[in-house]
């Protein structure tokens, strides 16, 4: 490669260093984030030239400026790029001359760029799981706001038997105001999420793979759909140790000559793919498949664990199910399209 790029992005400005072929820094500068700011730097540069940029938040729009004018984005997994890390002279000069440099010498430890239709349903499905989160913290203040008064209903308060009871309660004014504040946005909210559900649903329905996962239990197409998003594509993983190793649940290992020391898991990865198979472990640990395993290591080492190991084997067998997808749907073409031999 003739020419590398190295971005240190922030929220407001970024670094950008342009590296040659002999490593020499050609520009290294300052600038405001955006599209011309950026583009004043490296517009100048032929297409295809890679680009590095740390995997951080807020990095999306740069991802996306990249690949449009033409460049090859490059993201690095910043727990394991120790160059920058390490470095005894450490400012933003310094961070997006080392991230061209490790461009240019092929060392970048990359992180995956998921592909903009995979990055708008991760939006999605993250956008209806903050609304429902929303949903719940606000029907929680209201169950706050009645057990202050000494009012607990056994059965649901938000069917319409619900709604009636807390509207016959004799409630202080602010009392009374915050239920029914909190009451309005639960509506508000029930319309989009509904919205939101039958979008998901539709998703569903069009991916055979949703079909797949669901095989497994306490996964339903909400869940298989999550796992879909924050996967990805599922053969870069050789194995389904690597894929949990990836979604960080593994545990880690301090190990020195022949002992080894096994911690908790290393909570790495997708935050979100963790949580999804953890909420489907807590239905999958009752099933026959799973209950056996489950409750021997619950005895050893208590629930929370022995969830998070149900959770591990899910992921597992998703791994296998959707790699043995995708070599069925591989080999049909091929054997359709085999010319048929015999005679008639």
């Amino acid at each position: 490669m003739s020419v590398c790029v190295g971005i240190d992005v922030h929220r407001k400005r970024s670094q950008v260093a342009v590296i040659d072929a002999d490593g020499e820094v050609l520009a290294n500068r300052h600038v405001p984030n955006g599209v011309e700011p950026i583009l004043k730097v490296i517009g100048g540069l032929p297409p295809g030239t890679p680009a590095a940029l740390e995997a951080a938040f807020g990095t999306g729009w740069l991802v996306e400026l990249l690949e449009d004018y033409g460049f090859d984005p490059h993201l690095v997994h910043p727990l394991r790029c120790k160059a920058i890390a390490s470095a005894r002279l450490k400012n933003d000069k310094v961070d997006a001359a080392i991230l061209g440099q490790l461009l240019r010498a092929d060392l970048l430890p990359e992180a995956w760029i998921a592909p903009p239709p995979v990055r708008q349903l991760r939006a999605l499905l993250r956008h209806r799981v903050q609304l429902v989160r929303l949903r719940t913290l606000l029907r929680n203040r209201i169950h706050a706001v009645l057990a202050d008064h000494g009012h607990d209903r056994p059965a649901g308060c938000w069917s319409g038997p619900g709604r009636a009871w807390m509207a016959s309660l004799q409630l202080p004014a602010v009392s009374r105001e915050v239920v029914d504040d909190d009451l309005a946005l639960i509506d508000a909210l029930e319309t989009v999420i509904g919205r939101l559900d039958w979008e998901i649903h539709q998703r569903a329905r069009s991916d055979p793979r949703v079909k797949v996962l669901t095989q497994l239990p306490g996964v339903g197409p909400f869940t298989a759909l999550v796992i879909l998003a924050e996967v990805g594509d599922v053969s870069r993983f050789g194995s389904a140790r690597k894929l949990a190793s990836w979604a960080g649940l593994t545990p880690t290992v301090r190990g020195s000559d022949r002992v080894a020391h096994y911690g908790h898991i290393s909570k790495q990865g997708s935050v979100w793919l963790r949580w999804v198979l953890c909420e489907a472990a807590q239905t999958a640990k009752r099933s026959p498949q799973f209950a056996p395993g489950f409750q021997a290591i619950a005895r050893r080492r208590g629930k929370k664990i022995a969830t998070t190991a149900v959770a591990r084997k899910l992921l597992t067998r998703a791994w296998h199910l959707l790699t043995d997808a995708e070599h069925a749907a591989a080999t049909q073409p091929a054997a359709a399209s085999a010319p048929q031999t015999g005679t008639r």
